[in-house]
């Protein structure tokens, strides 16, 4: 658990931005006080105020407009644009940015373009078994975004327990993606691997996703 924290703990320093929404986010939504997010994600809490007080650098400004016209474009649309006709429209608004900008931003907004006319079933499966075994064991990877591995750890932290769930890369050991709770739950999980999603552009595809195959992962 220490090296899972300390791991987060070297990405929040290397990405600022997304350590303070995550300790923020926590506050807001589950009245978890700062200190605690922070000890738990293994950064000081004047690390993090000195982080969320500063004003906002022009790069950061310019990715704030581009997220909400993002939204704009794909709310417009009735939730049916993925990221290239999303990418065809900012074009067309005069934006200068690459298909796998928009792809990675929609990511960590949680935009997935759904298709039109799709079938309804009209059967409701039973309890979902639990998924094959792809990696047989075997925790290592011949080459990068091959096979990924989730966990979910428990955080005592003195004032009630918090949810740590994270996606790792099994080739180079990188943490992709977190996400922290007071919960255990689906939505933690889906916040984890968005993040690790929009870490590798939003195309996830031919991924490998190991987990011990929790009742978190295999909820919809």
């Amino acid at each position: 658990m220490q090296a899972i924290r300390g791991l987060v703990g070297e990405v929040a320093e290397a990405d600022p931005a997304v350590a303070v929404g995550v300790i923020s986010s926590c506050k807001a939504e589950q009245k978890i006080p700062y200190r605690t997010a922070c000890r738990a994600l293994g950064v000081s809490e004047s690390w993090f105020y000195k982080w969320r007080d500063r004003p906002p650098t022009a790069r950061e400004v310019r990715r704030q407009r581009l997220a909400e016209e993002i939204e704009e474009i794909f709310h417009g649309s009735g939730g049916t644009y993925g990221s290239p006709k999303v990418f065809i429209q900012l074009v067309r608004r005069g934006w200068r940015v690459s298909v796998n900008t928009v792809a990675k931003v929609m990511a960590e907004l949680g935009l997935t373009g759904r298709k039109m006319h799709r079938r309804r079933s009209l059967t409701r499966p039973g309890k979902r078994p639990a998924a094959v075994d792809l990696v047989r064991r075997d925790f290592t990877a011949e080459e990068p975004d091959l096979v990924w591995a989730g966990d979910l750890t428990e955080i005592e932290t003195g004032e009630g327990k918090l949810y740590l769930a994270t996606v790792i890369d099994l080739f180079s050991r990188r943490l992709l993606g977190y996400a922290m709770a007071a919960r255990h739950d689906a939505d933690l999980v889906v916040a984890s691997l968005n993040m690790a999603a929009a870490t590798r552009g939003g195309d996830v595809r031919g991924v490998i996703m190991h987990t011990d195959r929790g009742s978190e992962y295999r909820s919809r």
